[in-house]
């Protein structure tokens, strides 16, 4: 019997908190609908539970969520940004196709969960997430 969410897109929320991270992974997963969601990781906080990034934490969030069909990883602050290129420049660290994804980090997870969990390709789960950036509130 094959898991729903093979050849789902995975999602890495890279935060500098693992509070951040893990809360904003819920809500995403909590609005993505019910039924098959992609594989979603937080990636918050250093390994030591404290603030910070860690690109240890970042590659075995990735390898968690890895289903072949590539994953997107979105950022909260600069040099969280800085940890993630650092591990793409390297070339093995993370799985293969793993896109940084430029979006805001709440309302770009969403989108992202919710797009990956219909089975959408990776570059479609790239533009929901970055389109994120323009939904207004006001």
């Amino acid at each position: 019997m094959s898991d729903p969410t093979d050849k789902l897109v995975g999602i890495v929320l890279v935060s500098h908190s693992a509070a951040v991270s893990a809360s904003v992974a819920e809500l995403a997963i909590g609005l993505a609908g019910g039924g098959t969601t992609a594989p979603v990781a937080p990636a918050g906080g250093t390994v030591d539970g404290g603030l910070g990034t860690s690109a240890e934490l970042i590659a075995a969030a990735a390898a968690s969520v890895d289903r072949g069909a590539g994953i997107a990883v979105l950022t909260d602050l600069g040099s969280a940004v800085l940890t993630v290129k650092a591990l793409l420049a390297e070339g093995d660290e993370l799985p293969d196709q793993t896109r940084l994804v430029d979006a805001p980090f709440v309302e770009g997870a969403v989108a992202a969960v919710v797009t990956a969990s219909t089975g959408a390709d990776l570059a479609a789960v790239e533009a929901a997430a970055t389109e994120a950036y323009t939904y207004r509130k006001v």
